[in-house]
């Protein structure tokens, strides 16, 4: 399958699901007025017992004069701080939970209809495919989190070699700090890109692994590795589809600048387009995964030959054996012989 066959069915399939869009706002929705009752009431009360005027919040110098003398504050208030904390990481959570879940559902239609395209959407297919993979997708994105967070740390000892190194170079020549400098920096820009798009292709086919082939998150992880070494292009895919979504997204929000421009109109106008803007990039990301799913599900799953049935021969009953039935025989008539003569 070529770039262009994967993207068309991947418009495709998004276009036969375009609920999934609808339900990503409605994610959104729940989660701002999430936000608003459970990291909102508490921050307010925060604010009227740190005699914070919140109708006069528009006055920058008020938020300053707070965190002026932060430590202060925490040591007076640590019990109203520990409470607002730790809403803030409820929020957090419900929300990375919800947002699992729902991302499950999504790919759960999806490979569904790829398997079978007589499917049509259903809210009861989604919310079962949902249910399905949420325990095995919420152990599958701690891992690549947990990679993430190692890949993250090695980077910044890496950026701080790389620093001490040209630190060093400047002490002793400029130009050679200059050279150093240049050579070390676009080496670590490539690594990191390459690392970046390393982990987000072994996520995404990962993911077309745990879907498709049932496996759980390390067997995934294991699954997408061996699957990027057979089909390298599944790698530049990956790449050709996530610079589209950040060309796509600048154009985006670059079309949004006339909008501060205007100064009453402007603002109540971007606030319609803010919405489309989320729609459309939400459309583009699950085209993306349509996408790699029917990339993953054409070269991984369809193409395997079909495994030989191998007929098992039914043994034979041997011959008899005749000299020894003979023998068997003989010594039947010599022992009737003997007990005649007795």
């Amino acid at each position: 399958m070529t770039f262009i066959e994967a993207v068309k069915d991947g418009l495709m399939l998004v276009n036969r699901t375009w609920q999934l869009v609808l339900i990503q706002l409605g994610m959104v929705f729940v989660s701002s007025i999430g936000f608003f009752i459970i990291v909102g009431i508490p921050l307010a009360i925060a604010f009227i017992i740190f005699g914070i005027d919140l109708t006069g919040l528009s006055d920058i110098r008020d938020v300053f004069r707070i965190l002026k003398g932060p430590s202060d504050i925490i040591s007076k208030y640590l019990g109203l701080f520990l409470i607002v904390l730790s809403s803030f990481l409820v929020y957090i959570t419900i929300v990375a939970l919800l947002g699992i879940y729902v991302f499950g559902g999504s790919i759960g239609v999806i490979g569904k209809l790829l398997k079978d395209r007589s499917v049509r959407f259903s809210l009861r297919v989604f919310f079962d495919q949902a249910r399905k993979l949420f325990l095995r997708l919420l152990a599958f994105t701690s891992v690549i989190g947990v990679i993430t967070i190692i890949a993250a740390f090695f980077l910044g000892i890496l950026g701080g070699g790389i620093a001490t190194l040209v630190s060093f170079a400047q002490s002793q020549d400029s130009t050679l700090a200059l050279f150093f400098g240049t050579f070390f920096s676009l080496i670590l820009i490539i690594f990191a890109l390459g690392l970046i798009f390393g982990i987000l292709s072994i996520t995404l086919y990962g993911i077309a692994s745990l879907f498709f082939k049932d496996t759980g998150s390390l067997k995934s992880i294991k699954e997408a590795i061996n699957y990027l070494i057979r089909h390298p292009n599944a790698f530049w895919l990956n790449i050709v589809l996530f610079v589209g979504y950040l060309i796509a997204s600048f154009l985006l929000i670059l079309l949004s600048y006339p909008f501060t421009l205007i100064p009453i109109i402007g603002t109540i106008l971007s606030f319609p387009y803010q919405l489309i803007s989320y729609a459309f990039e939400t459309y583009l990301g699950l085209m993306i995964l349509a996408s790699i799913l029917t990339y993953y599900y054409s070269t991984e799953i369809e193409s395997k030959p079909a495994e030989p049935i191998i007929e098992t021969p039914v043994a034979e009953s041997a011959p008899p054996d005749e000299p020894v039935e003979k023998e068997n025989m003989a010594q039947d008539t010599d022992l009737k012989d003997t007990i005649q003569d007795t």
